[in-house]
């Protein structure tokens, strides 16, 4: 079954191939972070600011090689698949079923890694890693962009009452991406006082 949109879906492709610039770009300065490290460990980092707001402590621990290699390396991999999708679809290219699913599989995962990092950043290793949070932005409103084109496309079946909502709410992906960042600044300022680091 293919993508059942009554138009091409430009400004969602224009997004992913935005997207996965930015994201592949942060992986690409992390990975080179992270080589910097390995040879040098007195070394910074080049998005170290201050002890709060830095990247080589985000890189140098476990949570920053959960796959048992650093994280960025999964990054140069993943952020080719939007750009490809983006590209894609401004060809004129319409997906089945099986390939949307697939891919927002990935977007799903790449959400909920980017969830448990976020926690892990704020509760846990007490760092704000600049080039994550970069990480961060791209991901969410992508993942909310590519659950309503499913939902709205009919890929995932909701009904038509169900693809309407959805299709009326891609217009507020933007609103619902602002709202997430500012709940992830309320809990980092809340358990950090990232204000505080910057006086």
């Amino acid at each position: 079954m293919t993508d059942n949109a009554p138009r091409r879906p430009s400004v969602l492709a224009v997004w992913l191939i935005i997207a996965g610039i930015i994201g592949w770009y942060a992986a690409f300065s992390l990975t080179m972070d992270r080589f910097t490290l390995l040879g040098d460990p007195t070394a910074s980092a080049s998005c170290d600011i201050n002890i709060l707001v830095q990247c080589s402590a985000n890189l140098t621990s476990a949570q920053g090689s959960v796959f048992g290699f650093p994280n960025p390396i999964v990054g140069l991999a993943a952020w080719i698949a939007p750009v490809v999708v983006g590209f894609a679809l401004l060809a004129g290219a319409r997906f089945a079923r099986w390939f949307w699913v697939a891919f927002w599989a990935g977007m799903l995962f790449a959400f909920g890694f980017v969830c448990w990092l976020i926690s892990q950043s704020i509760f846990v290793l007490g760092t704000l890693c600049p080039w994550c949070m970069v990480t961060w932005s791209v991901v969410i409103p992508s993942f909310y962009a590519v659950t309503l084109h499913l939902l709205r496309t009919g890929v995932v079946p909701v009904g038509e009452r169900g693809r309407e909502i959805a299709d009326r709410l891609m217009a507020w992906v933007p609103l619902m991406a602002l709202a997430s960042y500012v709940v992830i600044a309320v809990l980092a300022q809340v358990r950090l006082d990232v204000l505080a680091s910057f006086a």
